[in-house]
């Protein structure tokens, strides 16, 4: 009879399990993925609807408001959204074609100063228009995954019906039945409070962008805008691909001035939002290093898609906790905890 007990036995069993669990959630990707959306959004809306109830509104009637708010943005999105990403994939081969004469005269300006560029190895390893392709079939994954929106939007609903149980729900299952494990707690307000911000940063990012391009005179300014908003959820990378086909159309459309000037503006919105405004209303964030965000953004961009990508950080906070109630699962939190926390861990241990 096999010894449970033993670490190399109990770390292979633990392995395989995980393996299992990981297939069975990217094959069950078209269920996980609405329910994943359901919970972000419910808890957007959970400080909304917390705020009608201290002015004395009934739950059930701050939900319904909460609801119609969903239905109405959610129908003008994907009308605007959706109108304008279809006209783009359709003018998309016309802006490559362009992308690619402008490229020539690139290489061909280069060439006066002695620098020869093949233009067709230029395009062969690095496509300009793939970037653009890329984050049109970003939208379109998100798009893909909104398509059960009825469903996203009962389960939201019923979400926020129970959401205040949901703390209690948790101490007792972790065994804290006297709600004396204050980290459960923390983590929850940890998670809403970084999901909140961080939509609201977001959207200034998008407005900002959107702006930027209508002003300097780039098609689809509005689709450029929402990308924006929704790249700015992906760490690390989500800000370079919501710039790259800002840039690029400016460069066909207008001049490399303008293409300069949108890049700029993108890198100074980004910088002032990211490094100025978000550490002030988040402090030191949610504890993960940057190692582990940026892996994480490719892991669940795997498992689950798009999604995946926009939900990262919150999905790994949630292991992280997890992992945090074991003894025997607590290393792997470490591993995934930032400098700040490590540093403060090991002071800690050297009081004691």
């Amino acid at each position: 009879m096999p010894n449970y007990n033993n670490p190399a036995t109990r770390f292979i069993l633990t392995f395989a399990a995980l393996v299992i669990v990981l297939a069975g959630i990217k094959v069950s990707q078209q269920l996980v993925v609405p329910f994943l959306l359901s919970i972000f959004i419910a808890i957007i809306c959970q400080p909304v609807i917390s705020s009608l109830e201290k002015i004395k509104l009934p739950k059930m009637l701050a939900i319904s408001l909460v609801v119609i708010i969903i239905l109405t943005l959610g129908f003008s999105f994907a009308g605007l959204v959706g109108n304008s990403l279809n006209n783009f994939s359709q003018d998309l081969p016309m802006y490559k074609e362009k992308l690619q004469q402008e490229i020539g005269w690139v290489t061909n300006q280069l060439a006066t100063f002695n620098i020869h560029l093949n233009r067709e190895q230029v395009m062969t390893h690095l496509d300009p228009g793939a970037a653009m392709s890329l984050a049109t079939n970003m939208l379109s994954g998100l798009g893909n995954a909104m398509a059960n929106f009825f469903l996203i939007l009962l389960t939201t609903v019923f979400m926020l019906v129970e959401s205040g149980t949901v703390s209690k729900k948790l101490h007792l299952a972790w065994q804290d039945p006297k709600m004396h494990l204050s980290r459960i707690d923390d983590f929850l307000q940890s998670v809403n409070n970084y999901l909140a911000i961080k939509t609201v940063i977001s959207l200034l990012t998008g407005l900002i962008a959107g702006l930027l391009c209508w002003a300097v005179g780039i098609d689809y300014f509005v689709l450029w805008g929402v990308l924006a908003f929704l790249l700015n959820y992906i760490p690390t990378i989500g800000s370079i691909i919501a710039a790259v086909p800002a840039v690029l159309l400016a460069f066909i459309q207008v001049s490399p001035l303008a293409a300069g000037i949108v890049g700029i503006g993108y890198i100074l919105i980004n910088t002032i939002m990211g490094n100025v405004v978000e550490p002030k209303y988040m402090g030191k964030g949610l504890g993960l290093s940057t190692l582990v965000v940026f892996l994480s953004l490719v892991f669940w961009g795997w498992l689950l898609g798009t999604v995946g990508m926009l939900l990262s950080v919150p999905l790994t906070m949630v292991v992280k906790i997890a992992t945090e109630a074991s003894e025997h699962t607590r290393w792997f939190a470490v591993m995934l905890s930032n400098q700040d926390e490590v540093d403060l861990a090991v002071k800690q241990d050297t009081i004691e």
